[in-house]
């Protein structure tokens, strides 16, 4: 058989193919192939002469081009089991299908069910089975044949990710994102995404020990549920779901476009925590619908009718207020339409009545609105309000209010509309950070920063709800030197709590005080001020990048970012008031877990009551279990810390 492939309604191709040959007419089109689904029909032609004719004496075009109903069943599987009551090699089999065969997908391969035996049972498989199953390309005469989704053979046209055949993806918009569980002790499951009605290309991938289960309600309420126990393939409410279960790891894959509303859901299974990756397409549902026109403004003697457009909901199949349509920026409200109408002279008049055009000379009544009050919520959902009237317009120009009839060829303006419909800010944990010790036991941190619903980082949540930041954990490994009995932070060096020596911190994944460095002192002898900046950062560990945080998002007291220095005596003499401040800036960490160390214990009285004077640290040899002063010989292992000096008493002396 030779293809040609031609539409049905073609005339005028097959007579500028039939010149000079002598081809009979073409005849009827077979019967369908398929009653659903999508078949094929042929039409023949018989050559009139004794020599060979150019040109195909067959053609083809698609038929039955309606879906099946679920119960209907794989075509080729209906082919496969209509060998079973066929003895096979002396034997009977239960056969199922093997589909897209890479190197004949028109031959018809079964397969015994249950056992490895696969064996061709027909060279060809009936027209108008689908040559892949994610494909509508279809079988005919053994070969397989190109067909679009606009369901024409030889076609190239595709579908857009909403699902619309040569569309350009306009009513659908991608959402992606990504969920992180967090363990409650009275918490056992938790909603991952809400999957609305329609929607189509929907991947979601867990990593970790949890698992996935999924929740529906159709239309029309009916609720149901899939623990997703295993792998494989099944239908919930007629849409196929496809299912991958690994360790710590699962898939679920639904091509959609839904029949009614998911949710899916993760129930924990154990202490570590589980991420959640998902990618959907989902439907805008809500669009613009032009009107028919409206009532003639006159009943005789020339008018204007307008055209109008209504938000319509199609999910429900109604009409609903604008704002739902102006939530979606796609959106594009069409603009009204107009034309003349009832332009027979009225009967009190004699002739003609001349029609003008009334966006030029004499504008049509129309609504006018206030601006919008403020709403009355940030977010959670809001409402404002406005007045709306009717005004006309004269020739000069001048507006004056109206009665409402005159503007009624087309809706009032809605007075009352929701506002801030998107979520509050809530607080999201990152992941917590390794243990605070190597053995025993410790803490740990997280970072926890408050996102708005676009995904941002911003404030406003609430900080009776936000999540701790810290918490104890302990390392199974047992410890060999004496550790305290309760967690403690790690306490900082001897020399850090020296305001004159304080070390840079560094920026890590919990949100802290960065101080830059001080800038030099303002004078060069005797006592001036040192200036820095001081800023709330953190360390986000998905891009390993810094970011700058509202300062009341650091916990702790704030470090100071003025302080006095000590340039020396102004007479000249050299005084050396840190003899070791190079080695202790710069110095190793000495080991705090012994019983005796050395440790500021305040300073000195000012030597001077004004006009700038200095202070001596006390230094003194300190049980660091008891805190009591012990003898300066049992500290003689630590190094003693250097001599420090700070200033005090700036104000200037009154004069005299």
């Amino acid at each position: 058989l030779i293809f040609y492939l031609l539409p049905q309604s073609s005339r005028t191709a097959r007579s500028e193919e039939d010149q000079d040959s002598l081809w009979d007419a073409w005849g009827s089109w077979s019967e369908c192939s398929r009653t659903c689904g999508g078949g094929a029909s042929y039409s023949l032609r018989r050559c009139l002469s004794s020599k060979i004719c150019e040109g195909r004496n067959i053609r083809y075009r698609t038929c039955s081009n309606v879906d099946c109903p679920p119960e209907a069943g794989d075509f080729r599987a209906q082919q496969c089991s209509a060998h079973n009551d066929v003895k096979y090699q002396g034997q009977f089999y239960e056969w199922l299908p093997v589909s897209n065969d890479p190197d004949n997908p028109c031959s018809l391969k079964c397969q015994a069910r249950g056992a490895a035996l696969v064996v061709e049972l027909a060279p060809k498989v009936l027209d108008g089975t689908r040559c892949y199953t994610e494909s509508l390309d279809m079988c005919i005469s053994g070969l397989c044949q190109i067909v679009g989704c606009d369901r024409q053979l030889g076609s190239t046209v595709k579908e857009d990710n909403c699902g619309v055949c040569n569309g350009d993806g306009s009513t659908c918009r991608m959402v992606r994102g990504q969920y992180k569980s967090q363990l409650s002790a009275n918490k056992l499951d938790d909603t991952v995404v809400a999957i609305p009605y329609g929607s189509r290309q929907i991947r979601l991938v867990l990593k970790g020990p949890d698992h996935l289960y999924l929740e529906t309600k159709t239309l029309q309420g009916v609720k149901s549920e899939n623990s997703l126990s295993s792998t494989g393939s099944f239908l919930m409410d007629n849409s196929s779901i496809d299912f991958q279960k690994f360790p710590e790891k699962e898939i679920l894959r639904i091509s959609g476009p839904l029949t009614a509303d998911f949710t899916v859901k993760i129930r924990y299974a154990g202490a570590a925590d589980s991420s959640v990756q998902f990618i959907f397409y989902q439907p805008i549902i809500h669009r613009w619908r032009e009107t028919d026109f409206f009532p003639c403004s006159a009943s005789c003697g020339g008018g204007y009718q307008l055209t109008s457009a209504e938000c319509f909901d199609l999910r429900s199949n109604r009409v609903v207020a604008d704002q739902y349509c102006h939530y979606y920026p796609e959106n594009i409200k069409p603009k009204p339409k107009l034309q003349e109408c009832n332009l027979d002279p009225c009967p009190a008049s004699d002739g003609y009545k001349q029609i003008m055009p009334y966006d030029l000379y004499h504008p049509l009544p129309r609504w006018e609105s206030t601006p919008w009050t403020a709403c009355s919520s940030s977010c959670g959902g809001g409402i404002q309000s406005r007045s709306v009237s009717c005004v006309e317009e004269d020739i000069q120009g001048h507006i004056s209010p109206v009665e409402e009839w005159k503007c009624m060829y087309t809706p009032k303006m809605p007075v009352v509309q929701p506002c801030n419909i998107f979520d509050c800010p809530k607080w999201l944990a990152q992941e917590w950070s390794p243990c605070t010790v190597t053995c025993g036991q410790g803490l740990r941190y997280r970072v926890v920063l408050c996102i708005d619903h676009r995904g941002m980082h911003t404030g406003g949540c609430s900080p009776k709800t936000k999540p701790h930041i810290k918490e104890e954990c302990i390392v199974p490994t047992p410890c060999y030197k004496p550790k305290e009995k309760l967690p403690v932070e790690a306490k900082l060096p001897w020399y850090k709590q020296a305001q004159e020596l304080e070390e840079g911190a560094v920026v890590s994944e919990e949100p802290s005080f960065i101080p830059e460095a001080w800038s030099t002192c303002s004078v060069t002898c005797g006592v001036g001020s040192q200036v820095r900046l001081v800023k709330c950062q953190v360390l986000l560990s998905f891009s390993q990048s810094v970011a700058d945080l509202p300062i009341d998002e650091c916990e702790g007291p704030k470090p100071v970012s003025q302080r006095a220095c000590y340039s020396g005596p102004c007479s000249g003499e050299a005084t050396e008031y840190m003899p070791e401040e190079t080695e202790l800036l710069y110095g190793s960490l000495q080991e705090f877990d012994e019983l005796y160390d050395w440790e500021y214990e305040g300073f000195t009285a000012c030597s001077e009551s004004c006009g700038g004077g200095v202070q001596e640290a006390v230094v003194t040899c300190l049980n660091r279990q008891t805190r009591e002063t012990a003898d300066e010989t049992l500290c003689i292992t630590s190094r003693r810390p250097p001599q420090l000096l700070k200033a005090c008493s700036l104000d200037p002396c009154p004069a005299r």
